[in-house]
């Protein structure tokens, strides 16, 4: 019997017993290993077992009860699901979640590899290899002082009292190296880089380490910019992490909480440049673990968000598409509340662009790299931000470090603003985009 199938059947035995007619359960369990080294020697070294389940319970007027749990034997199960009735007497009267009507629906097929994992001690010692290559690439480099490498086993499912059993496993890698200068008369600069992959053997530790020298060593001859307004050329990484800074604008539980950019009306109009296309697709080859149903049960699926510019959907969980008139589209997480969030953007061209750009020809472009202070810098509610970022002003080909700058403007405004949506695409932990070209941005140096 397997792990769902015995979760399913005790679930359904323990609510007979309890007098629960309706009642799901959504959980994931984790064995992970990670590590951390210094100067050639561990640091850190972290093992965990976690699981983390959510029970819900109907009561016999409708009203919803919720708990948490780490155990998911007899014992945990009965005790979730008595706690869960007891506190559905207490419920909101409003709004109340529902089964999804999809938690029965065929699951989409994915070809998945699980990875074995390795022992503790090859990863200290890849860790190690690659941090000694990165303080050998250059005098400058003074130390690594943030790297890890990680590996992660994990099964997540879904059961209902509708006869809903999902189940999936999936293994991942990661790498991660972050270096720190040190030069006479010089301010400390770095470079990070990060991969990741289905185990530790097929980790791009390599690509992982050229790519953190590169951008350590271009950082090196940095050099003050002047205030003003530049074209903008967004890395694939600043701009997965601006779209998803500003996710309340395609977000149906922000809409309906009326914290969006957004309202309900603003489905199929013009929101972006029709250079720009936004999807989301867990199932996208390039997501190491692509998962195929979301914490209610509604399997997963590439969803259009913006197509040429065009504001197409919005993300929803079983009950703000309920509200709204819509489907579920498999973006839901239950826990106290069921909220609503992305899985794997996919940023790509929108219509073909009349102009082609190039970092090769242009000049006096600013071309981000990485944006920080996202927490602090972006006021999702009004559309603005003003963010600190690591970049290089861009001459004919020719990149320089810039010191210190923050970028600025208005999100929507951005959106309007793009001139070019390059063709090649690179994936990333989070999603997979392009460079992005923005026509013009506010540029603060120091």
């Amino acid at each position: 019997m397997s792990k769902v199938t015995e979760i399913s059947s005790n679930a359904q035995t323990i609510a007979q017993r309890l007098g629960i007619a309706k009642y799901d359960i959504y959980g994931a369990t984790t064995d992970s290993t990670s590590v951390q080294v210094d100067k050639g020697e561990p640091k850190q070294v972290k093992a965990s077992n976690r699981a983390s389940v959510t029970v819900r319970v109907w009561n016999d007027q409708g009203r919803l009860g919720v708990t948490s749990t780490t155990d998911v034997d007899e014992r945990g199960l009965e005790l979730a699901l008595k706690t869960a009735a007891e506190a559905s007497a207490f419920g909101a009267t409003e709004h109340i979640p529902d089964f999804s009507p999809e938690a029965t629906a065929p699951l989409p097929e994915v070809d998945v590899t699980l990875a074995e994992a390795a022992p503790v001690g090859t990863l200290i010692e890849r860790l190690v290899t690659a941090e000694q290559a990165l303080l050998q690439a250059h005098d400058a480099i003074a130390s690594v002082p943030y790297n890890g490498l990680a590996q992660s086993a994990t099964e997540h499912f879904y059961v209902n009292s509708d006869g809903a059993q999902r189940s999936e496993e999936r293994t991942s890698a990661s790498v991660y190296l972050y270096t720190k200068t040190e030069q006479e008369g010089r301010k400390p600069r770095s470079g990070h880089a990060v991969r990741i992959g289905v185990g530790p053997d097929n980790l791009d530790i390599d690509g992982c380490l050229k790519e953190a020298t590169d951008k350590t060593l271009s950082h090196l001859d940095y050099e003050k910019i002047e205030s003003g307004k530049y074209r903008v050329v967004f890395s694939p990484e600043a701009f997965l992490s601006l779209i998803r800074a500003f996710g309340n604008l395609y977000n149906a539980q922000s809409i309906l909480d009326k914290r969006s950019l957004s309202t309900a009306d603003s489905l199929n109009s013009a929101i972006a440049s029709p250079l720009l296309s936004v999807y989301d697709d867990a199932l996208h080859a390039g997501n190491v673990g692509p998962e195929t149903f979301d914490g209610e049960g509604t399997p997963t699926r590439r969803l259009p968000i913006i197509e040429n510019g065009v504001l197409t959907n919005f993300l929803h969980s079983a009950g703000t598409a309920k509200r709204m008139g819509a489907k579920p589209t498999g973006h839901a997480s239950i826990g106290a509340k069921v909220s609503v969030g992305s899985n794997f953007l996919h940023i790509t061209q929108g219509q073909p662009p009349e102009t082609s750009y190039s970092l090769d020809a242009e000049d006096n472009v600013i071309l981000i790299d990485e944006l920080q202070a996202l927490h602090a810098g972006v006021n999702a509610l009004q559309g603005s931000f003003s963010l600190p970022f690591d970049g290089w002003l861009v001459q004919k080909g020719q990149r320089t470090s810039i010191e210190s700058a923050t970028v600025a403007g208005d999100f929507r405004q951005l959106l309007q603003s793009i001139i070019y949506v390059s063709p090649e695409e690179d994936i990333t932990p989070s999603g997979v985009a392009p460079h992005v070209w923005v026509e013009e941005l506010s540029i603060t140096g120091e």
